[in-house]
This record gives structure tokens, sequence and C-alpha cells, in this order.
């Protein structure tokens, strides 16, 4: 039954996509930006399903169960982020008419920086975000379905057959659908995904309060009441400080400038309908903690913090609490979730190549068409090479998910230094883009690859949030300075191409504002 419903779903998904895909893959602009025809709820949705993936359902869960509700500031304040986007980035991306972030990088500064750009995106993409969502969506359903014990086979193997079975049906959607594909089936698995985690959290109540979702939550509470402290101190995976330094630079790459997220907004049809997308995910952000924390943490009550796999937390409360019948749909579900991330990214990843490398360095005569086919060339190659990583990943030493934080910040960082500086000023030139994004990778890198764990040691090192703040101040002031004294030779001033209609929406303040309120209430709350 539970096989027949997962089937059932899955293919239901896939002939939805398809039949609402049409022809807009024919053009560049169709294939990688939805022919700039996304509305809000779509973009929501793709928005929510693309972040919502297993890399953050088992890896945010996984965290929680060691440490508690203090993780849900990856949640909570990745709704500041998503406003500070709306507000401030979204309207000049949509201005300049850009398909790609480093598009931008190009006009503002010159054709090497945008270039750098890509190859650092592509790098992180192929080396950490696809293999991270592959392991991760592979050991959920393992552990879901108990394969191994299933087919008599082992861990390590149940693993490799998911993880290409998962890389293959993905690499399908993203790279032979387009971007409006991979949309599309994301709403549809967002409505599912939001049903069936608010489901996992209700019956795991249900089930540890004896019937009761209220005696759940007090038997929750009454167990370990510490562990609702939102305050992490300074031995938590997030301390409390790393809040006012690089979490919320972290936040802003991610939902501002990682072109895997932010090219959901920009396909959308106008600007009003972008700000409105990014301001009702953001909503949902808020409402993260009850899929993506409070699981991980009636899993430790349930199984009083004996598994030695924090990261398989969230599985095995789904083989516990649902009933048989349903294991199957939520199994969809969570499946649907794995394909987005991935094929998200390898969207993206598709994008970036056939627009920024391609088009830009090897042929820069090439029709709309061959731009799309090299793109989708190039996607098959970095998917197969992801398939061939992920397993090797299995022994992240601080779980899934900071692992996938920590590696992340070699490129984001960097990127987000000269994004911020190119948009608030108008002299810096481009060699101090070039020196910027160069210097913030390798040093982050010799960071935390180096000097914490052989210099330093892991307990005397600053948390990597803190190097991170550190290293964008340091940019941006080694930015500024070039600018003071080899300035441009003229102002840059942002060209407005006219290809989208950028009237804001115009509740976008208060809402956003109202947005920014409810997630300091939160914070006092549970403090």
């Amino acid at each position: 039954m539970a096989i027949i419903s997962f089937i059932a779903f899955t293919a239901m998904v896939a002939a939805v996509s398809y039949w609402l895909t049409g022809k807009t893959e024919e053009t560049a602009d169709g294939y990688f930006l939805g022919g700039r025809s996304l509305t809000a709820g779509v973009i929501a949705g793709s928005l929510l399903l693309t972040n919502l993936s297993t890399e953050q359902i088992v890896g945010l869960n996984g965290q929680a169960y060691t440490e508690g509700i203090l993780v849900m500031c990856w949640e909570t304040l990745a709704a500041i982020a998503m406003v500070i986007t709306a507000l401030f980035l979204l309207p000049r991306y949509l201005k300049g008419g850009i398909t790609t972030v480093p598009q931008f990088l190009e006009t503002r500064y010159d054709t090497m920086t945008k270039t750098i750009a890509s190859v650092l995106f592509l790098s992180g993409y192929v080396i950490v975000l696809l293999p991270v969502v592959l392991y991760s969506g592979s050991l959920a359903l393992v552990t879901m379905f108990d394969v191994p014990a299933t087919f008599g086979i082992s861990h390590t193997t149940a693993v490799w057959i998911f993880v290409w079975g998962i890389g293959l049906i993905g690499s399908v959607y993203a790279i032979f659908g387009g971007l409006k594909a991979v949309a599309v089936s994301d709403t549809i698995n967002a409505v599912g995904l939001l049903i069936g985690g608010i489901m996992i959290t209700v019956f795991g109540l249900t089930h540890i309060g004896d019937g009761s979702v209220v005696t759940g939550i007090t038997n929750l509470y009454n167990d370990a009441p510490e562990r609702f402290n939102a305050i992490g101190g300074p031995e938590a995976s997030v301390p409390f400080s790393t809040i006012f330094t690089g979490m919320m630079l972290v936040q802003l790459f991610y939902w501002g400038t990682n072109q895997a997220i932010i090219q959901r907004a920009l396909a959308a049809k106008n600007l009003k309908e972008g700000q409105k997308g990014l301001l009702l995910a953001a909503f949902f952000k808020i409402l993260g903690p009850l899929i993506l924390v409070i699981p991980g943490m009636i899993a430790f009550y349930m199984f009083k913090g004996q598994l030695d796999i924090p990261d398989q937390a969230y599985p095995k409360l789904v083989k516990e609490v649902l009933p048989v019948a349903m294991v199957g749909f939520f199994a969809a579900v969570l499946f649907g979730a794995i394909l987005s991330s991935f094929n998200s990214a390898l969207n993206s990843s598709v994008t970036l190549f056939g627009l920024d490398i391609y088009k830009e360095h090897f042929n820069p005569d090439a029709d709309d068409k061959t731009v799309v086919r090299m793109g989708k060339m190039f996607g098959i190659l970095l998917a197969i090479m992801a398939m061939f990583i992920a397993p090797m990943i299995a022994n992240a030493p601080d779980g899934l998910f900071g692992y996938l934080q920590e590696i992340n910040g070699c490129y984001s960082i960097p990127i987000l230094t000269i994004i911020i500086v190119g948009y608030l000023t108008k002299y810096v030139p481009a060699i101090a883009a070039k020196i910027a994004i160069v210097l913030g990778a390798v040093l982050y890198s010799i960071s935390q690859f180096i000097l914490k764990p052989h210099v330093f040691g892991e307990e005397n090192y600053p948390h990597f949030l803190h190097v991170m703040a550190g290293l964008f101040v340091m940019n941006v002031v080694i930015m500024l300075v070039i600018g003071m004294f080899k300035p441009r030779s003229e102002a840059f001033d942002l060209p407005y191409t006219e290809q989208v209609d950028i009237t804001p929406y115009k509740y976008v303040k208060p809402v956003g504002l109202g947005i920014v309120i409810v997630v300091i209430l939160s914070y006092l709350y549970f403090s």
C-alpha cells in the first residue's frame, strides 16, 4: 500500500508539471526563467520547496534532536532576509532585467568578475549542495522504508542505489523541463510537504501525549524545559551572538543572491508579483520550526536521546508515528522535496554555465537553442559528478546541516560582499571586486580547513559565522579603500531594461515590517 501511494503521487506530480509547462523551454528566457511568467503563489511555493528539502528537514531536525529549539534561528531569521531581498535587491535585479546574479556583476564590474562568481557558484553546487541533498534524501528514504532489512543489502549499498535513483529522476526534471517544470512541481509538492510536515508534528505530539496534542506539548516541555530556550550559549552550534554577525549575512546571501533561490523571483512576471511571493514565503518561514525543529525535539523525547546518528531522528520518527497507509504518501512528498532542491540547484547550474560561461567565453554567437542544449549537456555531467560524491559525505562531523552551512562560506560571503558593495557604491572598480572575491574564498578556506583543525583546534577557534562576518567587513574595507585610490572613471548607473514592470507592491513596507516584528516576538517568547 505504501509503495502504491508513493508511486501514484509521484507520477501525478510529474504528469501535471509536464502538462502545465507548455513550450516555454524553446527560448533561453523561457527555459531559464519560465518565460518571466511566475506569479506570487508559484514563486512562494517554489521558494519554500527549493529550501525545504531533506538537508533542511533531516539536517535541521537532527540538530534540534541534539540541541533543542535554539536552531530555529535558521528558519525564523530567514524571514527578515527575505523582506530585505523584496525591498532592496529584487527591485534592482528586475530593473536590470538580469537572468543570473553574475550578470549584474558583469554590468557593475566586468566579465571576469562575472565568470569568477559563476565558477564559485558551480563549485559550491557540485561539491556541497547537490551531494548533500542526494545523500540526505537517500538517508531519509532508506531509513523510512528500512531498505537494508527489507532487501537484505547493506546500508551503504542502499544509499548508493537511492542516490542514483533520485539523481536520475531529478536530472530529467531540471535538465529537460527547464525552470517552469521545476517551479510547477515545487508548488504541488509544497502543499503536500506543508500538510505532511505539520501532520508529522501533530501525530508525534499525539503519540507522546497519549492521544492529546496539548498533553504531548506539556510532556515535551516538562521533560526538558531547558531545550525550549532559543538563546544559544557559547558551546551551541549557533551561539546567540552569531545572530548579530554572520547569521544575517548567510541568510541574506541565501535568499538574496544564491542563484538557485533568487532565480524564482527573477522569473516573476513583474516586481509586484515577485515581492508578494517573497513576503508570502517569509510568512511561512516563521512557521518553519513546526516542521523543521519540533519533530526533532519530539524524537529526542521518544528515543531518549539514544540515537547514534542524529540525522536519522526525523525518518525514524516518521516511521514510528505515521499510520502505515500514509507512509507512502509522505515518502512521496519527501521525495518531491528532495527532487526540488536537487533539480533547482541543477537547473541554476545549467543556467550559469549556459549563459555566463559557454555563451560568454566559448561561443558568443550561439543562438538560444544552442545555449540551452550545451547547458543541458553540462547539467548531465554535473549530475553524474554529484551522484558519485554524495555517498562520500556520510561522515559529516557536525551533522548534515552544520556541514552544509560551514562549507558554503567558501563562496557565499565573497559573492555577497561584491554584490552589496556594487549596489551601494558607484566608483568602486572591477579590480576591487576580483581581489575581494578571490581573497574571501581563499582566506575562509585557510581559516576553516587549516587554521581551525590543525593550528588552533576546534575548541579555541571562533565560530564559523563570526569568521564569515570578520571576512565580510575586511573585504568591504579593502574594496572601499581601492575605490578611494583607484576609482572608476565614471559613476555606475544601473540601466533600466524595461523587460519587467518594476511598479512595487504597495503594501510591501508595512507587510515586511509586520513580518520582522513577528520574528522578534517569537524570540522574546522563547527566551
